[in-house]
């Protein structure tokens, strides 16, 4: 698999939200049968998947996995499975051990669109309710357009999975599919230490992105 460090770009940074949550032991499930994203930890064969350290992923065929790296800090923001006709972008957060942080979180990624001059709608989706959002942009040959993109919360044990679409799979069903069912083969690392509500879980480039410092 390829891997492609890029400069790290704001796609609806995530809002934090203040409080902690008790680093008390999680007791794991049985290995899990259904659909994702899982607990890390309940995996019991993880041969073909990348371990970014917080998401350990599967490949998406027909796209190349890309790293979102601040180049001040050198720290992983985020995940991108990017093809020809759109991409997927994951970034993953420490949430509460009870509670739903995406009904939180997702008022506040809306205001933050609407300020920006951007629109998000909210629509009822496969994995519960997520937004549908129009953000201006400016064309290379400087006309305006808008770009879409549709926000997927999704929450976890102790975290919340948000996932980005971007493109075509944005806006037509069919494209986002695959996107979609990438989702429920997604890995979330969290560990047992204490981590303050909303702040990101830690991404790690692997080892070969590493040698090839691209």
């Amino acid at each position: 698999m390829k891997f492609r460090r890029k400069a790290a770009e704001s796609i609806d940074e995530p809002t934090e939200v203040s409080g902690e949550e008790s680093a008390d032991e999680v007791a794991l499930d049985e290995t899990p049968t259904g659909a994702g994203p899982f607990d890390a930890e309940d995996l019991v064969d993880t041969e073909g998947r990348v371990d970014l350290g917080a998401l350990v992923l599967l490949p998406v065929p027909g796209t190349e996995l890309q790293l979102q790296v601040d180049e001040a800090s050198g720290n992983v923001q985020s995940v991108m499975f990017a093809g020809p006709e759109g991409a997927l972008e994951l970034r993953v957060f420490a949430a509460p051990r009870h509670g739903d942080l995406w009904s939180e979180v997702r008022p506040q990624i809306a205001a933050d669109l609407g300020r920006r001059g951007g629109t998000a709608t909210e629509r009822e989706g496969r994995f519960g309710t997520e937004l549908v959002c129009q953000m201006p942009v400016a064309r290379p040959d400087g006309t305006s357009g808008l770009q879409p993109s549709r926000v997927i919360g999704i929450n976890g044990t102790r975290w919340l999975l948000r996932a980005t679409l971007l493109g075509r799979p944005a806006v037509e069903p069919e494209t986002g599919e695959p996107f979609e069912e990438a989702l429920t083969t997604v890995a979330v690392r969290r560990g047992d230490h204490a981590m303050p509500v909303g702040d990101p879980l830690t991404l790690t480039l692997p080892p070969d992105a590493r040698r090839s410092g691209s």
